[in-house]
């Protein structure tokens, strides 16, 4: 009986948590949090909930997430330029890179908390979803790449590409704009094309041989 009780009192906290999800909408620029609530609501589109409160909720913390950065991003925008018109020398690259360190550490306390917060609404393929609408699907797009262009890779080979761009992911999440975000997956593909090259495929050949199979089946480059 005590047993049921505390459980019900963790079902409780549960639902308590999971409440209604504010709109971190004070203090910003109005047409700029209408696109990011535009932006986020796209992504939660794609996740087809049928329950539109539930669904509000995730676009909200979608939302959050995007002012969370971009806040991140600005303070280290300011001490960056700050340093850089008030200091010379070793003082101004130590401010510099002490702001980046900052933004870094930043970036590491809140990155667990997005995830977790969707948990309450989502289960765990949903929340890689909304992973992917906010880095552009670059996960999938390079994986089934590199599937389609090398059809003896391993299960052990695709199952350690595919670690490497979900790590990628976690960092493309984080990734200030779309370049950075970019930039994040380019790093672990070039890591990838380095697996596969040592472990015996001529990458250039069987680039050239899938370029050849996708005209042949009527696609483009």
């Amino acid at each position: 009986m005590k047993r049921l009780g505390v459980m019900c009192l963790l079902l409780m906290a549960v639902i308590l948590t999971a409440g209604a999800v504010d709109l971190d909408r004070e203090g910003r620029d109005p047409a700029y949090v209408e696109s990011i609530v535009k932006r986020s609501q796209k992504i939660v589109d794609k996740l087809e909930l049928k329950d539109a409160e539930m669904a509000q909720h995730v676009t909200h913390i979608i939302a959050n997430r995007y002012f969370k950065l971009n806040d991140i991003y600005e303070v280290r925008d300011a001490k960056v330029k700050q340093a850089k018109e008030t200091l010379t020398g070793d003082a101004k690259q130590e401010a510099v890179k002490a702001a980046e360190d900052e933004k870094d550490a930043a970036l590491y306390r809140c990155h667990f908390e997005f995830p977790a917060a969707l948990s309450l609404y989502l289960d765990g393929k949903q929340i890689d979803a909304v992973k992917d609408g906010m880095t552009y699907g670059v996960l999938m797009v390079t994986y089934n790449s590199h599937v389609d262009m090398i059809p003896t890779l391993t299960q052990e080979e695709k199952a350690q590409i595919m670690a490497w761009l979900v790590e990628a992911r976690e960092f493309a999440i984080d990734a200030e704009n779309s370049n950075k975000k970019h930039a994040a997956f380019g790093k672990y593909k070039g890591r990838i094309n380095n697996y596969l090259a040592k472990r015996g495929y001529d990458l250039k050949k069987e680039r050239e041989a899938w370029y050849e199979r996708i005209k042949a089946r009527g696609g483009k480059i």
